[in-house]
């Protein structure tokens, strides 16, 4: 009987009621805001889990609202419905107010709320500069040469001091397929990597690129490769320092502009070229030694020698491919006979620098 009673009581005993589920999303805790002209760009990732730690299922309506110190956090128009996990984005356009003055901080928010209009609160804040936004970069033009690509524009003439002294950003993207490039002279080295089809350079105010003298702005984007296509705009950039963080306040990008780095350089010139005779012997007979300091440039294919006696025509003795090597044995000599000689680079294309400087030497008697 004592068993058959502790098991009716063990049995029959209600739990505790569970409180309702709120199902209220975590908030979110990653968003990012970035202006470019009169726009902010958002971005988010919406939460797998509510504040109980449960998985969400539905979509969920999300809110958006910028906010002034001192200021109601003032709603951005936005009908986003949005699934756990999903990545987010929004762009909101600034109002006039936003867009006019001195510089100052803005943040903004997102919040979601569940099928009650019930939220866990706002998302971490992400900042941007209100005011009025650097003037637009225009006339930029962009010119192939043999150190890189050379970019110019010129601001419009409504630029002050303040948007003088900003920085310029340079976009750059990649137009062409990517493939490794490997050199076809330089046996042992790594192939090239495939470059980023997106690039970006930030240009310093005042450090002799800005053209300030005739109000011309230019940079040298000395890290494009020779066979591709790229597109560049640019912007300008006011960063401004607000409680402690440097924050971006940045114009519209220019109209694109599109080049083509076709290699129509021809190599450095090679120097110190110095000859060395020797009389030989019956063997090996008289012969004159070049050589001279290699030519640096990465599509370097060769040299091609030079030969001519007092001030008669310079002839090729080289063969009809490049010499790889920064040096050369002249075997078709006679004692007593002073020559002069020249080098010139060939690079894949076959274009050929101009001539070193010229160097003399007799060869001796045995």
């Amino acid at each position: 009987m004592l068993g058959l009673a502790l098991l009716v009581t063990g049995c029959g005993t209600p739990g505790a009621p569970l409180p309702p589920s709120l199902n209220l999303p975590d908030p979110v805790n990653d968003l990012t805001a970035v202006r470019t002209g009169n726009q902010i760009a958002l971005t988010w990732t919406m939460p797998k889990r509510n504040t109980e730690k449960m998985l969400l299922k539905n979509s969920y309506p999300v809110r958006i609202c910028r906010k002034e110190a001192g200021s109601p956090c003032e709603v951005a128009p936005s009908n986003l419905m949005l699934a756990p996990g999903a990545a987010g984005t929004f762009i909101d356009t600034l109002p006039a107010a936003e867009t006019l003055g001195a510089p100052r901080s803005l943040s903004y928010f997102v919040e979601l709320n569940n099928p009650k209009g019930r939220s866990a609160g706002h998302s971490n804040p992400a900042q941007v500069l209100a005011g009025e936004a650097p003037a637009p970069v225009v006339g930029l033009t962009a010119e192939v040469r043999k150190a890189g690509i050379a970019l110019r524009w010129r601001p419009d003439g409504s630029e002050d001091q303040r948007a003088a002294a900003t920085f310029i950003r340079l976009r750059r993207k990649l137009l062409t397929p990517q493939m490794e490039v490997k050199s076809k002279t330089q046996a042992g080295l790594p192939a090239q990597p495939p470059e980023p089809v997106g690039q970006s350079f930030l240009i310093e105010p005042n450090d002799g690129s800005d053209g300030a003298k005739e109000g011309l702005g230019r940079a040298l984007d000395g890290s494009v490769r020779f066979g591709q296509v790229y597109e560049y705009r640019a912007q300008r950039v006011a960063r401004i320092v607000v409680d402690g963080k440097t924050l971006e306040i940045a114009g519209p990008f220019s109209e694109p502009v599109r080049v083509e780095t076709l290699d129509v350089f021809p190599p450095e010139i090679p120097t110190g070229l110095a000859a060395v005779p020797s009389a030989g012997d019956a063997a090996s007979g008289p012969s004159i030694d070049l050589s001279w300091q290699p030519v640096a440039d990465a599509d370097l294919a060769g040299y091609a020698v030079y030969r001519r006696e007092g001030e008669g025509k310079w002839q090729r003795i080289s063969p009809s491919f490049a010499v790889v090597g920064p040096a050369f044995h002249d075997q078709n000599v006679q004692v007593g006979h002073s020559y002069r000689y020249a080098v010139t680079a060939i690079d894949e294309g076959g274009h050929a620098s101009a001539r070193s400087v010229e160097t003399e030497e007799t060869v001796p008697n045995p």
